[in-house]
């Protein structure tokens, strides 16, 4: 199977000392990720790489013969994994407005009925746990349901080098314990979610709509 992990970021600088902090993040979680599952693909989805235009239009507003290439090509990788990492600072009490901005360019019939992960870091004590709160109704609309454990990484300037790696040898076992609850919860449905995809095409039960969201609306009385 292949997995996502969006790394929430566009910072190229992180006070108080490293030059950008989610990608610490996102490392520990793709280093953990490879050596606990090395029978499944592993992706770093970083914003950066992916030119979104200086004026919102989404993936799906564009026409066929005019979608930018690097919307298609990760339009194509969402819809061909199986399930999603979303790393995230917190910014005034929510998620980053850059994972934000770059999911919203996607519709929720690229990542539903697959399971997803929270992972959220902060340079202070909190971990950006408080994000983490609307990230859970936020995926939930995109239909990657999250599942129950998340990963929370206070003062991560402290815990991680540049590689990802924990600092202190001491705390390595803890850090794996407490990052296996989240990963094993996600790779368990992602299995689940993936078998029963081959098996009922969901799409037919519950499709997407084409035309506008009034599509999904009540019949009126």
């Amino acid at each position: 199977m292949k997995f996502l992990v969006f790394l929430g970021s566009v910072r190229t600088s992180t006070p108080p000392r490293p030059k950008r902090l989610g990608e610490r993040v996102a490392k520990l979680c793709l280093n953990e990720l490879s050596n606990c599952y090395p029978r499944h693909e592993f992706e770093l989805i970083d914003p950066l790489d992916y030119v979104q235009g200086a004026v919102f239009k989404p993936h799906f507003a564009y026409a066929k013969s005019k979608v930018p290439q690097d919307l298609d090509a990760l339009a194509d990788k969402i819809q061909q994994a199986d399930g999603y990492v979303m790393v995230s600072p917190e910014y005034n009490h929510s998620m980053s407005p850059a994972l934000a901005n770059l999911l919203n360019h996607f519709g929720s019939s690229l990542f539903s009925f697959k399971p997803s992960a929270i992972v959220t870091y902060s340079a202070g004590q909190w971990g950006g746990m408080r994000a983490a709160v609307g990230m859970r109704t936020f995926l939930g609309e995109l239909g990657c349901l999250p599942v129950s454990a998340m990963i929370h990484v206070p003062k991560a300037q402290e815990v991680l080098d540049e590689s990802g790696a924990i600092l202190k040898d001491s705390e390595v076992s803890h850090w794996q314990d407490y990052l296996a609850r989240t990963f094993s919860q996600l790779v368990w449905w992602a299995e689940a979610t993936h078998e029963q995809r081959i098996k009922v095409d969901p799409f037919e039960g519950s499709a997407a709509f084409q035309i506008a969201p009034s599509q999904r609306n009540a019949p009126e009385l």
